[in-house]
This record gives structure tokens, sequence and C-alpha cells, in this order.
């Protein structure tokens, strides 16, 4: 059953990388890296529940805490732009 779960999550994740690659907006892109990343981590819990090594959920953790600081960044870079256009950039 773990293994039927594991392929439907890569699967889910080859569709994740058909819509980034295919979408039409900047932020359909953006949404389809998150649920990449996302299924990332639960391929991660997966594969650690099955090779019965709980230690490996750790870095599935630091790899979630990773996703979301990383897509808060680049959703606050297309939101309000580069730092040039806030006027603290470099002069």
């Amino acid at each position: 059953m773990i293994v039927a779960a594991i392929l439907s999550i890569m699967i889910t994740m080859a569709l994740a990388v058909t819509r980034a690659l295919l979408g039409k907006t900047v932020y359909d892109r953006i949404l389809a890296v998150n649920v990449f990343g996302t299924k990332t981590v639960l391929l991660i819990a997966a594969l650690a529940f099955l090779t019965g090594r709980p230690d490996v959920l750790d870095i599935a953790l630091a790899y979630a805490l990773i996703n979301f600081i990383g897509m808060i960044a680049v959703l606050r870079y297309f939101e309000y732009g580069g730092a040039e256009e806030n006027g603290r950039g470099a002069d």
C-alpha cells in the first residue's frame, strides 16, 4: 500500500513540474513549485516509513521549512519588486 502511495506522489510531482513549465502566469508556476516542494516532503516521509528510518523525518521537516520560507521570499519579490524599485537598492 505504501508503494502505491509513493507512486501516486511521484505522479503528482510530475504533474506539478509540467504545470510549472507550462503555467500561464507566474503565480501558476509559483504554486506548482510549492506543490512540488510539498510532495517532496511527503515522498521523504513515505520513504522513511517504508525503510523504517524515522530519523529521516527531520530532513523532511527541514525541507518543508525551507520550502515555506522560499515561497514567502519569492512571493514578496514578485509582489513588491526588487530592491531597486523600493528605493533600497545600491546607488
